[in-house]
């Protein structure tokens, strides 16, 4: 019996030290090598300092602030707790959290007019997403100068300045970076 179980042990441990060691080190190392940036979170960094990643929402509820997505976390933007609603279109809750969305965007700006973007609304599948629709931007806009005393036009063309495309014209969707978007509204006010 010995005989068979040792080999099994061993085959065990070299697996272990292949699989759970080795190989996550390897491509770690070369993930740092080819894209530093990227394999160490995207970190944004002003001053020295950390303020966030490019690649995960964070919670922005003061009006001066542009707002990305809604979080699905719990507690809202927990990066370490990564998940969707999981709520459907007919869900009676998914739909009275859509309305508590819309009023609280209606109560920060009683002027805003039109339809509320589905992305200021809605979350999305990781309920950590970083990014926000053009269209979700620029609705918040009047909200954002009227809380910093800025002009309308100034804020639409910082939106438009942070705005990006789909990649090579064809893949994803357009889209604005609402941590992008906070620090530059930051910095030139």
């Amino acid at each position: 019996m010995l005989t068979e179980i040792r080999p099994a042990l061993m085959v065990l441990l070299l697996l272990t030290l292949l699989t759970g060691i080795a190989y996550p080190y390897a491509v770690t190392g070369v993930a740092q090598a080819v894209l530093p940036d990227k394999a160490s979170g995207s970190l944004v960094a002003r001053n020295g300092k950390t303020v966030g990643s490019a690649l995960i929402g964070q919670c922005w509820d003061d009006p001066k602030w542009f707002w990305g997505r809604p979080s699905a976390t719990t507690p809202a933007c927990n990066a370490a707790s990564s998940s969707g609603s999981n709520l459907g279109p007919s869900n009676p809750a998914l739909r009275k959290a859509v309305q508590d969305r819309i009023e609280a965007l209606q109560k920060a700006d009683p002027t805003a007019t039109g339809l509320v973007p589905a992305d200021l609304v809605t979350t999305s599948a990781s309920g950590l997403d970083p990014d926000i629709s053009p269209e979700a931007a620029y609705f918040q806009v009047h909200r954002v100068a009227l809380a910093r005393g800025l002009k309308d036009d100034d804020l639409r063309k910082l939106v438009a300045a942070h705005a990006q495309d789909r990649w090579l014209g064809l893949l994803g969707e357009p889209h604005v970076n609402v941590l992008d978007l906070n620090l530059a509204l930051e910095a030139r006010h």
